[in-house]
């Protein structure tokens, strides 16, 4: 028989001091970005080989569309909202601007990719030819060399989170913690929400993961891995898989797991991600940096730069002028985190929905307002097994968990964590009209009692319902989508907005490549060396707060 849930004193106690600030408006609403990432596919499913439509504007200068890993990546990138539901009407805008510009091609909904005809058949992106927009393709260039271009059509759904700064004050003084500098205290805050993010973030694998099916040209040719069993002719399932995108099928990197990121201080995360870009690997040596004019790769070090170390959440700064990510964290400290683990919803045009959004807010607003002790590197070694375990079994009614040593089941402490949500819901829910919050607990919870309701159950339903072949199924879920996208409105303004930048992002990177006056090899060598500097004397500026 299970213990009766209870809710922490410390995380009640917390809620109800700020509840009368948030009826009065005094605290704001979280601001949240989306960066959604498509395969272009043809009319068989397969990746696009066309290049990135000239249509859509400079993929180098372009502040809403561009691509990721492949010319055939789009990454969509809206604005910071203080509402869900503009967001997501911003990123449905993309959407249907962009099929105005598609030729017999659609936007893929799964994060496993389409279609694929062997390693080369992934275009690498490209960016013109001025010097930042060659690091940005040489940057591909070594992932390619290091992993294969394979797992990088892997796409998915990356989510920008920052609370409103009058909250972070009302926090600071709640905790007699004025005479800390605001942004130290703040960044010192975030790196807790992330703890207690890396402890938890198996519920939201659990919850909105949505890839339990490959197509059999994702793997290598004859090389199928135990834990996956074919369905039908050209698939290959996991049972009661949830996200294979975050299994080691998906992205993985075993030289960066021995960097020991667990974010227990920015500090670390800072000098260890710095360590890395500046270490030589041996087998990265093996492969070259350049055979003669030709860049392989941008450098021969654990980590080209920093942006290619992988973990399900960072903590954020936008960067200046010759400041690099870390360099920005080091120097005012996080201003926002970035959610990473979240699959592309199939089901859903736009690849992710307003509930989704509401219940990872409730979520990291509970994992900010939590204890969340600093992880020990026992912990550490341990920190991915649960996520692992539900990565892969999931659904698996057998399946245990192991919570501060003790076995437990997934429904057990998944409802235990929605008791302790719903307290912060309330929080939340208290600048609202309605209880979105609430609600979003409310629609999701069924879920840990009935597997069969999240997303990797119904998608796998579908195909074993259907001809078993996940290219096909996904393919007529695209073009189903691109109708539905196609005949919706685009608000006027918007849509002059993305007409506009067209001409306005080429003529950018037409400016760019005019003003480079120095050689590639020089401007990557100062680039390096400028990014080994620390920024740390220049903590905190006026604009920042005190």
């Amino acid at each position: 028989m299970s213990e009766p849930l209870t809710v922490p004193t410390s995380l009640t106690a917390q809620v109800e001091r700020l509840l009368p600030s948030a009826r009065l408006g005094r605290l704001g609403r979280l601001r949240r970005g989306l960066e959604k990432e498509g395969l272009r596919v043809d009319a068989q499913g397969h990746i696009a080989q066309t290049p990135h439509p000239q249509a859509l504007g400079s993929k180098l200068t372009h502040p809403h569309i561009t691509t990721d890993y492949s010319e055939a990546l789009l990454e969509y990138i809206t604005p910071v909202y203080s509402e869900p539901k503009e967001a997501l009407a911003f990123l449905s805008d993309l959407h249907t601007f962009t099929y105005h510009h598609l030729d017999n091609e659609w936007i893929w909904p799964g994060s496993m990719p389409s279609r694929l005809s062997g390693n080369d058949s992934v275009p690498i992106a490209d960016y013109g030819s001025s010097n930042v927009g060659t690091m940005k393709h040489v940057y591909r260039k070594g992932l390619d060399v290091r992993y294969g271009r394979i797992m990088q059509a892997i796409a998915g759904v990356h989510y920008n989170v920052s609370l409103p700064e009058d909250m972070w004050y009302a926090l600071r003084e709640m905790e007699k913690a004025t005479h800390v500098p605001f942004n130290d205290y703040r960044s010192t805050r975030y790196f807790g929400l992330i703890r207690h993010f890396r402890r938890h973030s198996w519920l939201l694998l659990y919850l909105f993961g949505a890839s339990p099916a490959v197509d059999k040209s994702f793997l290598p040719s004859g090389q199928v891995p135990d834990k996956l069993q074919p369905l039908g002719d050209d698939t290959y399932i996991a049972p009661y898989a949830t996200t294979l995108r975050m299994s080691d099928l998906g992205y993985q990197n075993k030289v960066q797991s021995q960097l020991k990121i667990c974010f227990n201080s920015l500090s670390n995360y800072v000098n260890t991600l710095r360590h890395a870009i500046s270490t030589p690997w041996p087998d990265y040596e093996a492969l070259g940096v350049r055979q003669g004019d030709e860049w392989q790769q941008l450098n021969a070090n654990i980590l080209q730069i920093e942006n290619e170390y992988y973990s399900d959440i960072r903590p954020k700064r936008v960067a200046r002028h010759n400041e690099t990510p870390s360099q920005a964290l080091e120097a005012r400290g996080v201003e926002y985190i970035e959610v990473r683990c979240l699959d592309l919803n199939p089901f859903d045009p736009l690849g992710v929905t307003e509930v989704q959004m509401r219940f990872v807010d409730t979520f990291l607003m509970w994992c900010l307002l939590s204890d969340s002790p600093w992880i020990s590197d026992e912990e550490c070694d341990r920190l991915d097994d649960n996520r692992r375990l539900v990565v892969e079994r999931g659904r698996d009614p057998e399946l245990r968990l192991v919570r501060q040593g003790e076995s437990v089941t997934l429904p057990e402490w998944g409802e235990q964590i929605f008791a302790e949500m719903a307290e912060v819901a309330r929080l939340l829910d208290a600048v609202e009209d309605d209880a979105p919050h609430a609600a979003a607990l409310a629609a999701l919870q069924p879920r840990l009692r009935q597997p069969e309701l999240t997303p990797s159950a119904q998608l796998l339903a579908k195909l074993q319902s259907g001809n078993g072949s996940l290219s096909e199924t996904l393919l007529g879920m695209a073009q189903e989508q691109a109708e539905a996208l196609k005949s919706t409105p685009m608000l006027r303004s918007r849509e002059a907005l993305l007409a506009q930048l067209i001409d306005t992002s080429h003529q950018q990177q037409r400016d760019i490549e005019a003003a480079d006056q120095e050689s590639f090899s020089t401007f990557l060598e100062n680039y390096f060396a400028k990014a080994r500097e620390s920024r740390a004397l220049s903590a905190i500026t006026p604009e920042d707060g005190q």
